[in-house]
């Protein structure tokens, strides 16, 4: 009987390693989708080597409309059930909107995304046609569905407008019996919506751009991780989330919100939080990595042994980046697309 023998892939560089992202010159060595080890040695390539991003929240549906809410408020944008994003998403084509979220997937998978968490309006209709969208695609898309309780059977968690919106009590109590995550908009207009969704128990809030201490002090107790959408935030003009003080309560991750607003980049997201807020590169590396993937419990955003594989690798030669004194910030504050060299998910490159 033959065994399969495992291919081990070595990737060279500046690799930054482990949750502080401390850079290592030397060679990730990778077999069966794993990270087996990083080893420290004399290497020629110039390629800065990062994990690749978890974009914690999106809204890919808007994929059919891009920059179709210019200069309109967010209740006009996107507040369901009457905003243009909501009108334009009923009326779409279903192989239209198909094509248009996997042109946005293969995007944001060539330009070095692993993973996505993504609220999916329209039920189970919405989590079919983001799962057929995604079939070809490397990037794992973590659903949250709407609408009826029945959409866990096709969704990975439950995704809430917004406190003010609705009751989502009964919802809320069936996603329990499930096991899976519930998450829930709250405070991006303002704070009213905050206390009765943090009442709900989520496993995850998005936006808290009104978050206040006593806000704070019930997230920290009930350890609910934030998903941050600073560029969204600031083309809908809502304010800015107290980022330094969310993040001294709980895990923060960074996300880039409706494809209608912005483009999914995790580089332009970085750039504009680490430039806008004042917080370290560090944290910002990890809001975009590390910490989207253990909100949902993947396994990927960090380099070292026994994590998965999945790594972008960027050319610290380009005119970009040449010169770099410091890779961390190189990569948060100044890379872009143009500057990835290489996407590695699950151990392969993507085509």
């Amino acid at each position: 009987m033959h065994q399969r023998k495992s291919r081990v892939k070595q990737i060279e560089g500046t690799i930054l390693t482990g949750r502080s992202f401390e850079p290592v010159r030397g060679r990730v060595l990778v077999e069966d989708g794993r990270i087996t080890a990083v080893e420290e040695t004399s290497v020629d390539s110039t390629d800065i080597v990062v994990p690749s991003f978890v974009n914690a929240h999106t809204h890919l549906g808007d994929s059919i409309a891009k920059e179709a809410a210019v200069g309109l408020s967010l209740t006009e944008a996107v507040v369901p059930p009457d905003s243009l994003k909501h009108r334009r998403l009923a009326a779409a084509d279903r192989d239209e909107h198909v094509r248009a979220i996997g042109r946005t997937l293969r995007f944001m998978e060539r330009t070095g995304t692993a993973s996505v968490l993504d609220f999916r309006e329209f039920g189970i209709e919405g989590a079919r046609v983001l799962r057929e969208a995604a079939v070809d695609r490397r990037i794992e898309p973590f659903i949250f569905g709407s609408e009826e309780p029945a959409v866990l059977d096709y969704a990975d968690g439950y995704g809430a407008s917004g406190a003010n919106d609705e009751d989502f009590e009964e919802r809320r109590a069936a996603v329990a019996a499930t096991g899976k995550p519930f998450a829930i908009h709250a405070g991006e207009p303002d704070a009213t919506d905050i206390h009765p969704a943090l009442d709900l128990e989520p496993e995850l809030l998005v936006h808290m751009v009104h978050a206040e201490e006593e806000h704070l002090e019930r997230v920290a107790e009930q350890e609910v991780p934030i998903a941050v959408c600073p560029r969204a935030n600031a083309v809908l003009d809502v304010g800015k989330a107290p980022l330094s003080e969310l993040l001294a309560h709980t895990t923060v991750a960074l996300g880039t919100d409706n494809v209608m607003l912005n483009q999914p980049s995790m580089f332009r997201e970085m750039a504009f939080t680490a430039k806008t807020f004042d917080v370290s590169t560090r944290d910002v590396l990890r809001m975009a990595t590390v910490n989207g993937a253990e909100i949902t419990g993947r396994n990927c955003g960090c380099i070292e042994p026994g994590r998965e594989a999945s790594m972008v690798v960027l050319d610290g030669d380009s005119d970009n980046l040449s010169g770099t004194e410091d890779p961390v910030r190189a990569v948060v504050r100044r890379a872009t697309e143009l500057d990835v060299a290489d996407t590695i998910i699950r151990g392969e490159s993507v085509e």
